[in-house]
């Protein structure tokens, strides 16, 4: 069979019987594109043709590509090309069509990825911001709920834009998000988290299900509405979500690049600096696999630091 025909069955399974998300789909049909012209270029149509020698002289073209722009592709941006046409290789053994085996397809080794936190002192002054800079009411208070939500819960910015006023239960101060991969999870709210997302939503009077939706404009006026919306499924985007918190990061004089995902490493790596334990940690997240949660450790190391200066110092003296 053709491995274009092979490549859209594989899709389909991916998608039907896995059941992941329409953004993993574009990742491995991007990737897997990718593998499939290079293997063109090099005269091979069909799995069986596909070995080692192919794979190797792939790994040197990832490992030596440029875009437009003269930049080439990180090694963990390999690693994804690698994973996806892994899989590849996987469906099609499972459909008895004989190929290069996925084991023989390794990953390459890839530095530690540097994960960007806020400190203490930056997580209140970017709590703040909203308080200090922003004078619409509706906006303002939304702002604070989507921060102390992000950093309470861990979300993901695709989970928080995604949530419904159904799902939540305030009271008790948690509720169940789907993430990757279809997991569902449990996720908990602080209690400073609990009253900005009710001060939030006890001012809301209209009919959208989102917890949190874009301001509205009322004809003829410029001031920012938040009753009878006629778009009960209009909802923040994750683009926006990451604008308003640049905002806030800037406004607040935080120097480094600041992003949803900041916050969700923020809330692990208090979360362990605070003494969880990373199994713990890693439920929380929504990881798959505990190594993924591990690159959170090597920031809590410094507290090593503190451990040997409190004790092996104090033997000596």
């Amino acid at each position: 069979m053709n491995i274009n025909d092979l490549l859209r069955q594989f899709l389909e399974h991916t998608e039907v019987e896995k059941g992941r998300s329409q953004k993993t789909l574009e990742n491995y049909q991007h990737y897997l594109n990718r593998f499939l012209e290079f293997a063109e270029k090099n005269n091979v149509k069909n799995p069986e043709d596909i070995n080692q020698d192919l794979i190797h002289k792939y790994r040197l073209h990832l490992n030596r590509f440029n875009d437009d722009k003269g930049q080439g592709l990180k090694k963990v941006t390999q690693n994804y090309h690698i994973i996806a046409l892994r899989a590849f290789l996987k469906f099609l053994a499972k459909r008895d069509i004989k190929t290069l085996s996925a084991e023989k397809v390794e990953l390459a080794k890839q530095e530690e990825r540097e994960v960007d936190f806020l400190t203490s002192e930056e997580l209140e002054r970017l709590f703040a911001a909203p308080g200090l800079y922003e004078k619409n009411h509706f906006k303002r208070i939304r702002d604070e709920a989507i921060l102390h939500t992000l950093f309470s819960t861990g979300l993901r910015v695709s989970e928080l834009t995604g949530l419904d006023r159904k799902q939540l239960d305030i009271e008790r101060g948690e509720f169940s998000v789907r993430g990757k991969g279809g997991k569902v999870r449990i996720v908990f709210l602080s209690n400073e988290a609990k009253d900005k997302l009710k001060k939030y939503l006890d001012r809301r009077k209209d009919d959208n299900k989102a917890v949190f939706m874009p301001s509205q404009k009322r004809k003829g006026n410029s001031r920012d509405s938040i009753s009878g919306s006629p778009e009960v499924e209009s909802r923040l985007t994750s683009r926006s979500v990451q604008r308003i918190i640049s905002r806030y990061a800037d406004l607040a004089g935080i120097i480094k690049k600041v992003s949803p995902h900041t916050l969700r490493h923020s809330f692990a790596t208090d979360l362990l600096m605070s003494g969880a334990d990373i199994r713990s940690v890693q439920t929380m997240l929504g990881h798959s696999s505990i190594t993924t949660t591990q690159i959170y450790t090597h920031v809590t190391n410094k507290q090593l630091k503190e451990v040997h200066r409190a004790f092996h110092d104090r033997k000596k003296k």
